[in-house]
């Protein structure tokens, strides 16, 4: 893709967005509309922080700021001795953060993000069921054989992880994937699997698994999302008690 330079954008500025906030939550708001409408574009290098200041009538201490914030929100970055480019705008990337809130959550906060959960991967796995390809299956078919295979922890939560993902790609929903990968992290279901390893869980866990897998190669989506579902609340439920 061709770079454009900082001087071929827009000579008029842009329009500042409602003056409520602080200067710099303003200055957030503008880069951000000047990306909504198209005056920046995905890998477009923005003008210098001193011509963004001045169009905007800040001072550089608060575009700085501005973008430091963006740039962590993954809709800028910094390129040293080149300049601060627009990202690809990719969902996996601009949904980052959003894992972050659900790894670090009170316990009693991870049994909302477990009810989201519940919702998004059942719609994934009724979509997968009507979208998934053979070589999908297969690797499902592999990973579900290492679940059936381990005993130990953590090798199984590395085959559960592997066997979700693989069903939130085939559902062809970028956006979906992401914010399901966000609430998927190694580090949010370790918190719950960790204290989820009473006798029988993880049979209990390789059974739903199986039943999830059965719906998919039976193009069933009705079937998969409430075997999803039933997948989840399990979890949900348990950590309820706990709470309780």
């Amino acid at each position: 893709m061709a770079v454009s330079s900082p001087e071929s954008a827009p000579e008029s500025a842009p329009e500042l967005a409602p003056a409520k906030g602080t200067v710099t939550h303003r200055a957030i708001e503008a880069i951000k509309a000047m990306i909504t409408s198209g005056r920046l574009t995905a890998g477009q290098r923005l003008p210098t922080e001193r011509d963004l200041a001045a169009r905007l009538g800040i001072s550089r201490s608060s575009m700085r700021e501005a973008i430091r914030a963006l740039t962590v929100l993954g809709i800028l970055e910094s390129r040293h001795g080149s300049g601060v480019y627009v990202t690809n705008l990719e969902a996996v990337d601009l949904l980052d953060t959003f894992g972050v809130v659900a790894e670090i959550s009170p316990k009693p906060r991870l049994v909302e993000f477990l009810e989201v959960r519940r919702i998004l991967e059942s719609s994934a796995a009724a979509l997968a069921a009507a979208r998934i390809d053979e070589t999908q299956l297969a690797e499902l078919a592999t990973q579900l054989e290492a679940m059936n295979r381990t005993e130990d922890a953590e090798e199984f939560l590395a085959a559960d992880m592997a066997f979700h993902r693989t069903i939130t790609q085939a559902a062809g929903n970028e956006a979906l994937a992401a914010i399901v990968e966000g609430l998927s992290s190694r580090t949010f279901r370790a918190r719950i699997r960790h204290g989820h390893q009473e006798a029988g869980a993880l049979a209990l866990a390789r059974e739903e698994h199986r039943r999830i897998y059965a719906a998919l190669v039976a193009r069933d989506p009705n079937t998969a999302r409430d075997a999803a579902a039933a997948h989840i609340e399990t979890v949900a439920s348990w950590l309820r008690t706990q709470l309780n």
